[in-house]
């Protein structure tokens, strides 16, 4: 199931290694990769949450268990506005 869709206004593969990065940053437990498609895997014990764009040109968070904490742990992370230094 597709939870959220992140908007950005550069192509999906000139922002992998930052999402990558931020992801990481709360989340330290991923795989990733960037072939034709950008994805990244996220767990947390028995729980995976993929964001990808393997059915858009946009980033999708999306996870088969309807159940999962770690979707809402997630969405919540890249929600959050991240303050730049000027401000």
């Amino acid at each position: 199931m597709i939870f959220a869709e992140l908007e950005y206004k550069k192509h999906y593969s000139e922002i992998h290694d930052e999402l990558v990065d931020f992801i990481k940053s709360e989340f330290p437990n991923i795989e990733h990769g960037l072939q034709g498609d950008s994805w990244i895997w996220i767990f947390d014990n028995n729980d995976k949450v993929a964001i990808d764009t393997f059915s858009s040109m946009k980033h999708q968070i999306k996870t088969s268990n309807a159940e999962s904490a770690l979707i809402n742990k997630i969405i919540h992370h890249v929600s959050t506005p991240e303050l730049e230094v000027h401000e």
